[in-house]
């Protein structure tokens, strides 16, 4: 049969380049499996120091038996190569894009661009359901959550949510992104989540552990592999606000992810770099506090807190 454009056998697995173009390839894996069934894609490194996910995919790319499988897998540990290897912070370095707000993609535009014409031509055609691996990067605070779709057709936010409500992740957001990997999947017709987990730029065995164990429970519910898997009490967030700076300045958060906040409280306080005056920036309701910048310095337009209310 055909994957991402390779000939590939019942059985067999194959590390492939994915072309970007005028573009450095983006390494994959294929996995065809011994038995028909849906094709699931797995991405992580969209941001190149988000790491938890990275080391998941990496690790299921050396560990998974496509004997075992019935269906396929397409999985991509890193997406934003350069990203990865500069340490660089939520961006593809050679144009300063962040490249989930890249899509869709256009094959003449920045190298972005480019890549994320390179996954939506010759990744999407190919999947039944996709999951995007992330984590707070290294400015970042958060809690584990994945967010659903609220933005595609009915019947593909419903297969996703059904999905979600697979994962070991206590909280769900409903999103109504557009221009990401996953949501422009969604966009496409297919199916997706974005699963995040891990924070501050750094990464844990147990961490890890915990994504790979979400993976499974994904290859489980589409049947790609037997197993059963036991659901946990998940709280779904119907609405959320994400508090950007308008300004630069200094961040001075006065939270935790995770926390449970009362409306009127102070999240934290923007003081400008260009008049020192302050702001506070206060809960529109009660709720749940899913992340937070870490930085000090903060550009306008950064994102400062994203709370939520159950």
């Amino acid at each position: 049969m055909i994957i991402c454009g390779y000939d590939i056998k019942h059985g067999e697995k194959k590390e492939v380049d994915i072309c970007v173009p005028n573009g450095v390839p983006i390494k994959a894996v294929l996995f065809c499996g011994e038995k028909e069934g849906k094709t699931l894609i797995v991405t992580a490194g969209v941001h190149g120091c988000e790491y938890v996910g990275v080391e998941a995919v990496s690790w299921l790319c050396q560990n998974i038996d496509p004997k075992n499988l019935c269906g396929n897998l397409i999985l991509v540990p890193i997406v934003n190569t350069s990203g990865f290897f500069a340490g660089a912070k939520q961006i593809v370095p050679e144009d300063n894009i962040n490249l989930n707000r890249a899509f869709p993609g256009d094959e003449k535009g920045s190298i972005s661009k480019r890549i994320a014409y390179a996954i939506e031509k010759n990744i999407y055609p190919y999947g039944d359901f996709l999951i995007d691996l992330h984590s707070g990067d290294i400015n970042e605070s958060l809690f584990p959550l994945v967010f659903f779709p609220a933005i595609g057709e009915e019947n593909i936010n419903r297969k996703s949510l059904e999905a979600a409500k697979a994962l070991s992740v206590p909280y769900r957001v409903k999103s109504t992104a557009k221009n990401g990997l996953y949501s422009w999947a969604v966009q496409k017709g297919i199916p997706s989540l974005l699963l995040e987990r891990g924070c501050g730029g750094l990464w844990t065995e147990d961490e890890v552990s915990k994504s790979i164990n979400d993976v499974y429970r994904i290859m489980q519910y589409l049947k790609i592999i037997d197993g059963e898997y036991k659901s946990i009490n998940q709280t779904e967030i119907t609405e959320a606000v994400y508090e950007e700076a308008k300004e630069n300045g200094f961040w001075y958060p006065d939270v935790k992810a995770g926390q449970v906040i009362k409306k009127g409280s102070v999240l934290g306080v923007l003081r400008s770099y260009s008049d020192g005056k302050e702001t506070e920036i206060t809960a529109q309701f009660d709720g749940i506090v899913l992340y937070f910048t870490t930085s000090l310095g903060v550009r306008d337009g950064e994102a400062l807190v994203a709370y939520g209310k159950p």
